[in-house]
């Protein structure tokens, strides 16, 4: 699997939370982020009023 890179700016705030969240779940925060990710639902009939 070809990895990619992603770079985000957040607040200090938010970071130092998703910090203490990875270590509360013992995971790392690619994992954290990754999952979030994957739970993300996504239309299957692209269900759009666009067209």
């Amino acid at each position: 699997m070809k990895e990619d890179y992603l770079r985000i700016r957040m607040s200090k705030r938010r970071m130092d939370k998703l910090r203490l969240y990875s270590q509360m779940k013992d995971t790392t925060m690619t994992h954290v982020v990754e999952n979030w990710i994957d739970s993300l639902k996504i239309p299957e009939n692209g269900n759009s009023d666009a067209g």
